[in-house]
């Protein structure tokens, strides 16, 4: 199949051109065979990538009956799994690709401390197996106010942030001592009784996995951060809502943040200092950003829109669409296949209408490895 006429991003040059694209078997190649879709006028992207999202946890259109996100019934549950709960059926993922967006991280939600394993899927499939990128991406931990409010509001811990520390690290001591006992075990009696919260949190320790910080506030930031260093964790800083008011310090970390959301109604604390100039500050200051949705707080549709926004505020053209194309893909470690129209990768993309930063712009087509969609 080729792809003529349209103009199409080319991540390295950081601008549109014009020239023909090949895919076949769901891949961008150098040649194909049969095929050609005329997309002369339109604007070629690669499918937008939300690294932060709750779509299918939180159904459209349903209510309490759709609302499977938070296990609230224990303070960290990080043996949960997200791909046990996503509804593909849910609405949200139609709107999802008529927005231009192909592949989501989504999964727990943030009452609980560790709340679970978080997974990677397309927006488009019958089944969820037949959508999964990657079942455990990334372990979520939530710092702040949220574990404060629901906890301590049930009279139990954690009531301070002490205390959603104090949760945290003792979860990470117990699986480190438990992993240790394991690897060093000489023979069966040796080895610890099998604890499936523990077993979980074995990738988070050998780093194959990061931790997903659901984190507002710059104390908080500091939060994660320091208990990375304790127990050389990775980590992505999530909602990162002050993040510029701290940049230098999260450089320093290393870590890369995804931001937002960050339109909207203050309607808590955390959020007083929420702004659409933080991806500009944190990108200024050497940060790897993202763009989120957390979808349902905004919907999964919206992606571009807020891209849209971070160029509004003083992010370049080039940078606005990176945060949601390339830069998630390289935080969520789904860049060898995804985030770029390039030889090798997966025939993800969007044909749109106008410049897709255009606040006007629709998608005319999709396409999710390969196959037309819209």
């Amino acid at each position: 199949m080729v792809i003529k006429g349209a103009r199409v991003w080319d991540h390295q040059a950081g601008e549109f051109v014009k020239k023909e694209v090949y895919f076949q078997d769901g891949v961008f190649c150098e040649h194909s065979g049969e095929g050609i879709v005329n997309a002369s006028g339109l604007y070629m992207l690669p499918g937008l990538i939300d690294a932060h999202s709750h779509i299918g946890m939180w159904e459209e259109a349903v209510g309490t009956e759709g609302a499977d996100g938070n296990e609230s019934s224990d303070p960290w549950t990080p043996h949960l799994r997200a791909i046990d709960a996503i509804n593909p059926m849910d609405k949200a993922f139609e709107k999802a690709r008529q927005g231009g967006v192909t592949t989501v991280a989504t999964g727990p939600g943030s009452t609980n401390v560790l709340g679970g394993q978080v997974a990677i899927i397309k927006t488009w499939g019958l089944t969820l197996d037949e959508m999964v990128v990657n079942p455990y991406c990334a372990m979520k931990v939530a710092l702040g106010e949220n574990p404060k409010r629901y906890f301590g509001a049930n009279g139990k811990p954690p009531i301070t942030r002490m205390a959603i520390a104090a949760i945290l690290r003792t979860a990470l001591m117990k699986a480190r001592d438990y992993y240790k006992r394991k690897t060093h075990a000489e023979n069966p009696t040796q080895l610890p009784p099998f604890d499936e919260k523990l077993e979980s949190l074995i990738p988070v320790l050998e780093k194959k996995v990061p931790m997903k910080f659901h984190v507002h506030r710059a104390d908080d930031i500091a939060t994660a951060i320091r208990i990375a260093r304790e127990f050389d964790l990775r980590i992505t800083l999530d909602h990162c809502t002050e993040g510029h008011l701290i940049p230098e310090a999260i450089m320093n970390s290393g870590f890369p943040a995804i931001v937002g959301p960050s339109f909207g109604v203050q309607s808590k604390v955390e959020l007083k200092n929420m702004t659409f100039d933080t991806p500009g500050s944190l990108h200024r200051n050497g940060v790897k950003v993202a763009i989120m949705t957390d979808h349902p707080v905004h919907p999964q549709s919206s992606l571009i829109l807020w891209a849209i926004m971070a160029h509004k505020s003083g992010v370049e053209e080039k940078d606005a669409l990176q945060m949601v194309t390339r830069n998630p893909a390289q935080i969520l470690g789904i860049d060898k296949n995804l985030g770029s129209i390039e030889v090798g990768k997966e025939a993800d993309f969007a044909l749109w209408d106008k410049h897709p930063l255009d606040i006007y712009s629709s998608v005319r087509h999709l396409f999710i490895r390969g196959k037309q969609v819209i």
